[in-house]
């Protein structure tokens, strides 16, 4: 029986990211709908997500689900084969937590500390790294937070690994550095390297530029305000 199954995204949002590897490490045919987030969203989009208005939006034959970890785990429920949460219920719930942590307290104090004012920076580039620091002890000796494969806390954690890493290149920032974090600089080395994950990482000469953009755009609003 044929799927219909549709990604709308945008190709450097980190959120979108995510719902694109989940869907090829469980090896699912998609079609990608790359959105234009900064200037006219399509109707489409508006349709199938009018609370948040946002991206990633999937849709499985004709179903719309939002908010990237909803995505995630609906692309593990729905497609069995490949798994990328433990089956272990303890295990899974372990899973869960550091997906939490990650996405409430890791991931947005990093992009704080990325963009914050030179005033404000130290105080919570401190915050960032003991939370880099909680976030390392995670991976216990392990070459992936899944294991000997990636599983969804990597997914998750490739906002981490990828896209902070090339805004603190930007902003001459050092949070993720090999001295101060090695365990986890070596995770996000051969994170990035995995070649199912360089099909859909952005690339890095158009990623660079683009968030140079955002930031000056950024700090120009702040001059003003």
């Amino acid at each position: 029986m044929g799927e219909e199954v549709k990604l709308f995204g945008y190709w450097a949002s980190p959120y979108s990211y995510r719902a694109e590897l989940a869907l090829k490490l469980k090896g699912v045919s998609y079609e990608y709908i790359n959105e234009d987030i900064f200037g006219n969203k399509s109707d489409l989009l508006l349709k199938y997500n009018p609370v948040h208005k946002k991206v990633p939006v999937l849709l499985h034959n004709g179903k719309p689900i939002v908010e990237s970890l909803v995505i995630l785990e609906y692309i593990e429920e729905t497609w069995k084969h490949n798994p990328y949460l433990p089956q272990d219920p303890y295990d899974k719930a372990t899973a869960r937590f550091w997906i939490k942590f990650i996405d409430e307290k890791c991931f947005p104090t990093l992009w704080l500390a990325a963009w914050s004012a030179e005033n404000e920076r130290e105080k919570v580039t401190n915050e960032a790294c003991e939370y880099l620091k909680t976030l390392e002890s995670a991976l216990n000796g392990k070459k992936f937070f899944g294991g000997e494969t990636i599983g969804m806390v990597d997914i998750v954690a490739s906002s981490v690994g990828y896209f902070i890493r090339v805004t603190q290149e930007i902003m001459g920032i050092n949070l993720l550095s090999a001295d101060k974090f090695p365990q986890l600089f070596q995770w996000s080395e051969d994170f990035a390297n995995c070649s199912i994950v360089k099909e859909s990482l952005p690339p890095r000469d158009k990623l660079l530029p683009f968030v140079k953009g955002l930031i000056a755009k950024y700090q120009q609003d702040n001059a003003k305000a």
